[in-house]
């Protein structure tokens, strides 16, 4: 395994949030107090820096969340990892993690627009579990992935259906700007292992899944990528989503639900 460690963030599960409260973009601790919900700031991006705390605290309904994380270098995708929504696509369940990249400069945040290119008259929404890099890693075992793991946050793997089936590789059709919402946070402690997934557009429900329901599970994932690339701090890896995928158009809000992280809402606009 590489080099490189994450410093730790705190025993215990914890939500780390990226935000602004009108001030340049900063880090914090999400924290309750009954009913309301409070961002604690530190200092620092606590991926390399560890926690620790400002004093300042604002309440939640008072800051702008952002991407909880831009990718150092890439963000890994998986296709076709869920049974059903290979068989909807008309595909085969593949015999090893299908791998494909989208750039750092697709990731937008919650509440941020995705913007319906020019070049597309069939875009879709892919509700997915996302996982995020700690540490420089190379060559890990599945037994080891979760000393690799920082946390697990939300994302919509965007795309361009016609684009897809017309290029036949993934690039044009995925790497958009703003074709990666990651959100609302990141859970630093979570049991992934059979969470559920659900994806709304405009209220009504269009993908419900399990992660127990993954073909290649997160560990085995985090083995097939090492073996291949270097996964750097920050990098994001998109697990895959279940069947329901389908179409939005300008002026539709499209949420992602994954259990014990949180909700991504998006709404689609059309690109200047």
């Amino acid at each position: 395994m590489g080099s490189g460690q994450a410093p730790p963030v705190g025993s215990g599960i914890m939500r780390i949030a990226r935000f602004t409260a009108g001030e340049e973009p900063g880090f914090g601790v999400i924290e309750a107090a009954g009913s309301e919900q409070f961002v604690a700031e530190i200092v620092r991006d606590p991926l390399y820096q560890g926690v620790e705390f400002t004093g300042r605290r604002f309440g939640l309904d008072d800051v702008r969340l952002l991407a909880p994380v831009i990718p150092r270098s890439k963000v890994v995708c998986v296709g076709r990892n869920y049974a059903d929504h290979a068989a909807e696509m008309g595909n085969d369940v593949p015999e090893e993690p299908l791998l494909f990249l989208k750039p750092n400069t697709s990731v937008v945040g919650p509440g941020d627009p995705i913007a319906y290119p020019r070049q597309s008259s069939e875009v879709h929404y892919e509700g997915e579990l996302a996982v995020v890099i700690g540490r420089i890693c190379r060559d890990v075992p599945a037994a080891k992935a979760a000393d690799v793991i920082y946390g697990y946050t939300v994302g919509n793997d965007v795309t361009a259906r016609d684009l897809q089936r017309k290029d036949v590789q993934f690039t044009r059709a995925k790497g958009f700007d703003s074709f990666c919402p990651l959100g609302p946070w990141i859970e630093t402690d979570l049991d992934v292992s059979d969470l559920a997934i659900s994806t709304d557009l405009n209220g009504e429900e269009k993908q419900s899944g399990r992660t127990s329901q993954l073909i290649f599970d997160v560990p085995t994932l985090v083995e097939h990528i090492t073996s291949v690339m270097t996964l750097l701090p920050g990098d994001v890896i998109l697990t895959g989503t279940p069947a329901g995928v389908g179409p939005m158009q300008p002026g539709d809000e499209v949420t992602v639900t994954v259990e014990g992280i949180g909700t991504l809402d998006n709404k689609v606009v059309s690109r200047d």
